[in-house]
């Protein structure tokens, strides 16, 4: 089963390094999945052995993104995210941001999207303090959960 919570990814995490595999992280709100989100997380997959992936819970996509968001629930997200063959654990997180997913996962590679350059990432000092490095992955910024809900209609917008 792919999806778990954050104790069993860990387990899985120490279980795939005592294997010799490496780990990357990956996360974000994975509202409305679009292609970007795939070439995003098979580019994370691409930098190490193991892809972990943290979905935004729906408070914080709410947080993060606004009224009206997330469209689809949190465990539907994280069922479609688990789906992709790219993908090796799927978990929930509330938290505003993934600092304590990496402290508890400490990934070899944490991976953001190309909104992101290696020296924006947020949580950059703290998987570079424990030796991890972070890397950029996916295609350019041109899908957009957020443009697709405004061109959905006004009520989501």
């Amino acid at each position: 089963m792919k999806r778990v919570t954050l104790d069993e990814a860990a387990a899985l995490t120490r279980a795939w390094r005592q294997q010799g595999q490496t780990v990357a992280l990956a996360n974000g709100a994975f509202d409305l999945l679009h292609v970007g989100h795939v070439r995003y997380l098979q580019g994370a997959r691409a930098l190490a052995d193991r892809l972990v992936v943290a979905v935004n819970s729906d408070a914080s996509t709410r947080r993060l993104k606004g009224v009206g968001r997330p469209v689809v629930p949190e465990e539907e997200r994280a069922e479609l995210v688990a789906a992709l063959a790219c993908t090796d654990a799927v978990l929930v997180f509330s938290e505003p941001d993934v600092r304590g997913v990496i402290r508890a996962l400490r990934p070899d590679v944490h991976v953001k999207g190309t909104d992101y350059s290696p020296e924006t990432i947020p949580e950059r000092d703290e998987v570079l303090a424990y030796g991890g490095r972070v890397a950029v992955a996916g295609d350019p910024k041109d899908h957009s959960t957020s443009e697709l809900v405004k061109r959905l209609g006004p009520s989501r917008g």
